[in-house]
């Protein structure tokens, strides 16, 4: 028997395709604005990405869970246009819903021992220094987030090298706002940095579990 499906199509659409090209032309110009430090841009291009990337994977069949993790990712990607904490606990617990709408997409398939150390050192250390650096109110939430983004970070290697570098991406996307909200020195244009490989990580996440879900589904007979 075939995995539940959500989308009408398989394979790619024209209208599939029109929503990759928006993603990606509302990606570099949110990009753009933040390098010419256009506040206004970014605050009318980000919200665009992910309903781009929804329905960009809803035509070619994606897997509930994947919309789910995308649809999670917009709702913290509004929340995070504001800089009042309690904005950022809310997109921080909205991103972590995706997280977890992603451990469930990768599901029980294999994921590298080795990778999965080296993430967990990576995740001990990085804690360690932020610690100290952190607003006392935020230190359990962010190590708890960091727990799970590095979790969903390291299993996403189970779909491919995509979607792994995809998780990849994810988490230094978000250690950098970490070292942001630490006020450690950052790079020139952080937003933008913060902004690049975050789309890109979805972008992957999404590219991965959608090529894996086909491979999946050639190999099941349905019934």
């Amino acid at each position: 028997m075939s995995a539940p499906r959500t989308g009408a199509a398989a394979g790619p659409t024209a209208l599939g395709s029109a929503a990759l090209v928006g993603f990606g032309v509302a990606t570099a110009a949110d990009l753009a604005s933040l390098l010419a430090g256009w506040d206004t841009g970014h605050l009318v291009f980000k919200p665009l990405l992910m309903p781009l990337l929804i329905g960009y994977a809803l035509t070619r069949g994606a897997p509930r869970a994947l919309v789910a993790a995308l649809f999670f990712g917009w709702g913290g990607d509004l929340a995070l246009l504001s800089d009042a904490d309690p904005a950022f606990l809310v997109g921080m617990g909205s991103f972590a819903v995706g997280h977890l709408c992603y451990l469930a997409l990768f599901g029980r398939r294999p994921a590298s021992p080795l990778a999965g150390a080296a993430y967990a050192g990576a995740l001990l250390g990085t804690v360690s220094l932020l610690w100290g650096d952190l607003p006392a109110d935020l230190r359990i939430p962010v190590a708890g987030y960091s727990l799970l983004l590095t979790a969903m970070a390291w299993r996403s290697g189970a779909l491919g090298w995509r979607a792994g570098l995809g998780g990849a991406l994810f988490l230094l996307s978000d250690t950098l706002i970490a070292t942001g909200v630490a006020d450690w020195p950052q790079l020139p244009r952080p937003d933008f940095w913060v902004m690049a490989t975050y789309a890109a990580a979805q972008y992957l996440l999404a590219a991965g579990a959608l090529a894996d879900d086909r491979a999946y589904r050639r190999e099941v007979v349905p019934v």
